[in-house]
């Protein structure tokens, strides 16, 4: 078993340990406050519900379960009446909930992603046990007054509870990719301040309403979160959209004949691979993913198509006439500059490059270099190595290699191992 494999089981199956013990341990000692507990699920199974629509790789895709989980573990006063449902109901409560929500899209074959349970049970578990003892036990009531103070302390508990989530997060993807930790950490530290800032925030309003005003506080309170699930979606939308135009555009060179057929789609997805390599995420990896697809965009406005549509076997002064043509059609599409900056920039030397423009070069020069067979990739490994002198870097030649050296990605040329 790879220790990717290994370190995505011990995470599930600690959540499902987490879970079974909640429900356990509940159906044992009995429920307390049941009104408060029938609320708390019903709410996060109707998060679980609003879940239709969400795109593949949505890193929140059920905002309102998360946030009403998160709420009922730092519920402490429920219309000014303590409450006493501790740590292992609460994750009855969020489990029970959101076995209720995802049984319809479970009937669809449209099941929700394992990762996503795992992390809210750890996450919520994590809140749970950072206020329900402290709480129960009497401490919090006894050193913090029930105003600013008992929600600045929430506030902190929520902040631990998003970097507990982004390490987790973090550490699933590199166990499932192997890209490096650190970047990986960096992207869902940014995601904070995104959807998971509205979570973290919506969980703290419902536990201050729920205690100042009851479980009536709930309904109202979803309703602002569920707005922004809906602009969230229409904006992931749009993006869609943008990627499969910019997709369509790039194929365009594919269809005139200028490029073997998948070129551009094979740079973009090796292109991506390495640049996680290399630590890029965020926008810098969103503009290397597009100005990968429209790389050889610059070969429509040729008179003499390539043979074969190798740029890399040009002559360097061809290759960058071809590469600032391109840059022109980039900018006329309307595509964000940064990206049109890196089509024209891809074939100078190295060190006057950005970096996801030595990226789309040496990537570009491999998939026109290799060919079917393992033989064929690993000369064109060695053709990219022995230009690294000036025309390839030699970190990214190198990160290629490793990223080659796993598989790669679906429909890449791969280079086994050894």
């Amino acid at each position: 078993m790879r220790p990717g494999a290994a370190t995505v089981g011990a995470v599930h199956a600690t959540a499902l340990l987490l879970g079974l013990a909640g429900l356990a341990g509940t159906l044992w000692q009995g429920v307390a406050e049941p009104g408060n507990a029938l609320a708390f699920g019903a709410l996060v199974a109707l998060g679980e519900l609003a879940r239709w629509g969400a795109h593949p790789g949505e890193r929140e895709p059920a905002p309102l379960a998360a946030a009403g989980a998160l709420a009922y573990a730092l519920l402490g006063n429920a219309a000014g009446t303590a409450t006493t449902h501790g740590v292992l109901q609460t994750l009855a409560v969020t489990v029970a909930g959101g076995l209720a929500g995802i049984v319809p899209h479970i009937a669809r074959g449209r099941g929700p992603d394992r990762d996503h349970l795992a992390r809210r049970i750890l996450t919520v578990a994590f809140a749970a046990l950072c206020f329900q003892p402290l709480y129960n036990s009497g401490a919090v009531a006894g050193h913090l007054d029930p105003g600013l103070p008992y929600a600045l302390f929430l506030l902190l508990v929520l902040v631990l509870t998003g970097l507990c989530d982004a390490v987790l997060a973090a550490l699933l993807l590199r166990a499932r990719t192997a890209y490096p930790y650190g970047p990986l950490l960096r992207d869902e530290l940014r995601a904070l301040l995104g959807i998971g800032s509205a979570v973290c925030a919506t969980g703290v309003v419902m536990a201050l309403g729920v205690a100042a005003a009851g479980l009536w506080a709930l309904p109202v309170l979803a309703v602002p979160l569920l707005l922004t699930q809906v602009s969230f979606r229409r904006y992931t939308a749009v993006r869609t959209v943008n990627r499969q135009t910019i997709a369509s555009l790039a194929r365009a060179t594919e269809i005139a004949g200028c490029t073997p057929p998948g070129h551009a789609r094979r740079v973009a997805a090796l292109s991506t691979a390495v640049g996680r390599e290399l630590g890029l995420g965020g926008t810098d990896l969103t503009v290397l993913e597009y100005a990968a697809l429209m790389h050889d965009i610059g070969q429509l406005s040729l008179v003499d198509p390539v043979v074969g549509g190798a740029t890399a076997l040009l002559p360097a002064e061809e290759q960058r006439r071809i590469a600032l043509l391109g840059g022109e059609v980039v900018r006329m599409t309307g595509v964000p500059a940064a990206v049109a900056l890196v089509v024209e920039r891809q074939a100078d030397p190295y060190r006057e490059q950005p970096v996801p423009a030595r990226i789309v070069r040496a990537v570009n020069a491999y998939d026109d270099l290799a060919g079917e067979g393992a033989a064929t990739a690993l000369e064109a490994l060695e053709r990219l190595r022995l230009g690294t002198a000036r025309d390839y870097h030699p970190e990214v030649v190198a990160c290629l290699a490793r990223v080659l050296a796993r598989g790669g990605r679906p429909g890449m040329t791969s280079v086994p191992t050894g």
